[in-house]
């Protein structure tokens, strides 16, 4: 009796387990999905004009600038927990521990990124409704005090974060193998170039937005397919490339 209860409670543990590693993945590659989608639309909406005029202080104040700016903010949450799934998907890869680091430092990095971005949204917001109730656009030196000072260090420290965040996820699934290894590399590539593309035109930074989009929904559907090939598998754990490959 003891023996079958036993074999029961594992049976449950089993189907449980596999429940919660069928949806983690979900989650996951759901969240990498939304993420690429929301960095290509955050520098394609967000208003650019002559910050200095009172045609900046409208940009400010408007709607698209709060919201184009909260969609880059939740595309940096949403990289966060798809790079999660990723490291998970990666239990039995060789490069586990530099998945672990890759995924930490990059969540670090969004973490100082973010705060930059909330000042970005709501204080400039808060600026460009002075200026045009004033009708002064010597207010919106007010902007470049919100954006330098402590928190442009820790915004700088954060995008080397991501840098390195990225360019170590680049090399984890790039060793891990299969066609997903280049959505990694691409990721990889958009996060080392986060930083130097605030200085580009705005085609080019929306072009950017694409690069990282095209990351995003690589790894996505890699985890999809490592998901996949966890149920046909009856719960045994494989790396994001052998799933895409085998």
């Amino acid at each position: 009796m003891k023996s079958v209860a036993a074999a029961r409670r594992q049976a449950l543990l089993s189907a449980m387990t596999d429940i919660v590693d069928r949806y983690r993945v979900r989650v996951a590659a759901a969240a990498l999905a939304v993420a690429g989608i929301l960095f290509v639309l955050y520098p394609a909406t967000r208003p650019y004009t002559d910050e200095k005029s009172l045609q900046g202080a409208q940009a400010f104040s408007s709607t698209a600038w709060v919201t184009s700016h909260a969609m880059g903010m939740l595309g940096f949450i949403g990289l966060a927990i798809g790079l999660l799934g990723v490291h998970f998907a990666q239990a039995n890869a060789r490069d586990i521990k530099r998945s672990f680091w890759a995924l930490v430092i990059t969540w670090i990095g969004a973490g100082l990124t973010l705060t930059y971005y909330g000042a970005e949204a709501y204080a400039l917001r808060v600026i460009g409704r002075l200026a045009l109730n004033s009708g002064d656009a010597g207010q919106l030196d007010l902007a470049n005090q919100v954006r330098t000072g402590p928190g442009m260090v820790l915004f700088g420290i954060g995008l080397v974060l991501l840098a390195v965040g990225g360019l170590m996820t680049a090399v984890t699934t790039w060793r891990d193998g299969g066609l997903v290894s280049w959505g990694g590399i691409l990721v990889g590539i958009g996060l080392i170039l986060y930083l130097p593309q605030f200085f580009w035109p705005p085609p080019v930074r929306v072009a950017h937005g694409l690069l990282l989009a095209a990351g995003c929904l690589w790894l996505a559907i890699g985890l999809w397919g490592s998901r996949q090939r966890l149920a046909a598998g009856g719960g045994q754990r494989t790396t994001v490339g052998a799933a895409i490959t085998d």
